[in-house]
């Protein structure tokens, strides 16, 4: 008879470590795909991708007579611990007309956390002409345990909306936004867990009656 073959325990260390080796480069690209997919939208105006005003264009902004309709969304990542919400629902205003909207977010956990938030208009074809002047996503924001801040969006929908066919006919165009925590400060929350020594072990106590026996 032939005698069976033994694993090798060296194959079975090495499989291990590239299943834990793929596993970390996952998540490393989960973190990373954030401010990639961020950039890609900003340059191309994917998915409904706002703008960003400079001086020299809002001085050659006129306020139209056509009004509009901006509902406001907000998100949390998975795992985010922070309560993030706009203070307004919906805001009515004239297409070239500058609008202040605010939105509060708080940080729920126990560890200071910066965030950062990923935007977008819908319909999509509202991206090119829906234009941010200041914004809190501008800049990654950090809070810290329990903390409570209202942050601004001060904002204008471009007239030349009025002369795309494609979406002169939109009355109402929502802006979300999704906070995700930042790669650094991810890494850090994770450093900490895996650095924080296991609870002790310890054995249940005999009972005395037991004891004697």
């Amino acid at each position: 008879m032939a005698g069976a073959v033994l694993p090798d325990p060296r194959k079975n260390r090495n499989v291990g470590l590239m299943a834990a080796g793929a596993a970390l480069a996952m998540l490393g690209l989960g973190y990373a795909s954030v401010p990639l997919y961020r950039l890609f939208c900003q340059v191309t105006g994917y998915g409904g991708t706002t703008q960003r005003a400079d001086s020299e264009k809002l001085a050659g902004v006129k306020v139209a007579a056509r009004m509009i309709r901006v509902r406001f969304d907000a998100n949390t990542a998975p795992g985010m611990p922070w309560m993030f919400k706009p203070q307004q629902v919906t805001q009515d205003l004239r297409i070239g007309e500058r609008k202040i909207a605010t939105f509060e977010a708080r940080n729920l956990s126990g560890r200071p956390i910066t965030g950062t938030a990923i935007f977008n208009v819908s319909p999509e074809q509202a991206g090119k002409y829906f234009n941010k002047i200041q914004c809190f996503c501008f800049t990654e924001q950090k809070l810290m345990p329990g903390q409570d801040v209202r942050m601004p969006v001060i904002y204008y929908v471009d007239p030349a909306i009025l002369d795309d066919p494609g979406a002169s006919n939109i009355e109402e165009i929502t802006l979300s936004y999704t906070f995700h925590e930042t790669t650094e400060g991810a890494a850090q929350a994770g450093n900490s867990a895996a650095n924080k020594p296991l609870a002790s072990l310890t054995e249940k106590p005999l009972d005395r009656a037991q004891a004697r026996r």
